[in-house]
């Protein structure tokens, strides 16, 4: 049984560096790596007699997220959709987040982990570069997409937004390690006293090389990504980057990349295409209509409608889309009208649509309580090598619920994963040990 469980355990890891990579390909393999990973954390888990949840604040959030899913099959208008889209799908979600929030339990993992993210996004960042100078990417065919006038990328994905809730929610990990990876201790004695050769310093010399060369890696693969988010065009995108690189700046205290992103956004208005400062003109520079356009903004207004209809308990899970068309009737935001069967383009009026205020705020509860155990972790952190990761990963976060303003990222199936991933990324920093070598 050791050999059997050694295997899932070694499998497990693996999966878990597959899961990003593939999700930058295609639904289907991403689909089969979590089928297999939830396979295998089960199987583990019974073999060794372990329990399936682990202690955590979070626990409580989640199950109650979880039932009031449930509940929701016994007065949504299409039980079938609530049932596989709703239920079996978050059930599918928290499996993949307790696994990798209680697999990865050292910096060896965590590094194969870290691998399997940069391999996506140089993919994806290298197929968006194919794909403009081309017309087609290299991976499934598909062609860029033109918006006032500019050509937009989308590798893989459907369209460029869903693009860039793919790479503004990893990038943050890969580009705070190129900001901020630790440098290598130095021999406190220097180059000079040395009188004689040591072992210890050919393991510094060793280390050193070792940490430049992952630093290198990591700049390359972070200006990739960045690079990647600028072809999307997508601003929503650019905003999530934005306040994730803000949100390291001010954790790291680093007064020169607060003042970068201070400076580029005053110059923002001069350096922008000439397309997209006539758009802001068009729009009277209104902040609002200039992220969300006319269209997004009506369905949020028919939105609120569904919500104030069925305040608490809402409309059922999965079934946003079934029930907006009965919302969706004038006045129309500006006589803009939208199409019948739409997502809301904004988690959280999804979600109070679907499963009321009363969800809303228990998913809510789920993040403070993620964040504020993030923070409790990164506090017992001595190792600054951790410290960043977990820094970058909470950037991660935030990146995807920014994103989530204008996107009902949470929603997609192509994306909505890379949430629950991070977030079980997350708590498996706390069961690293501070001595472990990366």
């Amino acid at each position: 049984m050791k050999k059997t469980v050694h295997f899932l355990e070694s499998a497990i890891t693996v999966l878990l560096a597959l899961i990003p990579f593939s999700m930058s390909i295609a639904p289907a393999p991403m689909n089969v790596f979590m089928g297999l990973l939830i396979f295998c954390f089960l199987v583990k888990r019974i073999l060794k007699k372990e329990p399936i949840f682990f202690k955590s604040p979070l626990n409580i959030p989640l199950l109650l997220f979880f039932l009031l899913t449930c509940l929701s099959l016994v007065y949504t208008i299409n039980f079938k959709d609530t049932f596989r889209g709703g239920v079996l799908r978050l059930l599918q979600y928290v499996f993949v987040f307790l696994a990798a929030a209680q697999e990865v339990k050292n910096k060896r993992q965590l590094l194969l982990i870290l691998f399997g993210v940069c391999a996506g996004l140089a993919l994806t960042a290298a197929d968006e570069i194919w794909q403009v100078a081309t017309g087609l990417d290299f991976i499934r065919g598909y062609a860029t997409i033109i918006n006032l006038g500019l050509v937009r990328a989308t590798a893989s994905f459907k369209d460029a937004n869903t693009l860039g809730i793919y790479l503004s929610a990893l990038a943050p990990l890969v580009l705070g390690l190129a900001l901020y990876y630790p440098d290598a201790p130095t021999d406190p004695e220097g180059e000079g006293q040395r009188s004689g050769f040591r072992p210890e310093e050919a393991g510094n010399r060793a280390g050193l090389h070792k940490k430049g060369a992952k630093k290198v890696i990591f700049v390359l693969i972070g200006l990739l990504a960045v690079c990647g988010i600028v072809l999307t065009y997508s601003r929503p995108t650019l905003l999530a980057l934005y306040v994730a690189l803000f949100f390291m700046a001010v954790v790291r205290k680093d007064k020169v990349m607060v003042w970068v992103l201070v400076i580029g956004t005053l110059l923002a208005p001069f350096i922008l295409p000439s397309s997209i400062k006539n758009w802001a003109k068009q729009v009277n520079y209104n902040p609002m209509r200039f992220m969300c356009n006319d269209d997004r903004i009506a369905v949020y207004q028919h939105s609120l409608q569904m919500i104030q209809d069925r305040p608490v308990l809402g409309r059922g899970a999965n079934t946003f889309m079934k029930n907006f068309k009965n919302y969706n009737n004038p006045p129309h935001y500006r006589d803009v009208a939208v199409i019948d069967y739409i997502y809301a383009h904004n988690i959280y009026l999804h979600m109070a649509g679907e499963l009321g205020l009363l969800g809303l705020g228990i998913f809510i509860w789920f993040i403070v309580a993620l964040f504020a155990s993030a923070k409790r972790i990164y506090a017992r952190f001595k190792d600054d090598y951790l410290k960043v990761v977990l820094m970058s990963l909470s950037a991660c976060l935030l990146a995807f619920l920014v994103n989530g303003l204008t996107e009902s990222s949470l929603y997609y199936a192509r994306v909505a994963m890379i949430f629950w991933y991070l977030a079980g990324l997350t708590l498996a920093l706390g069961n690293i040990n501070n001595a472990d070598k990366p």
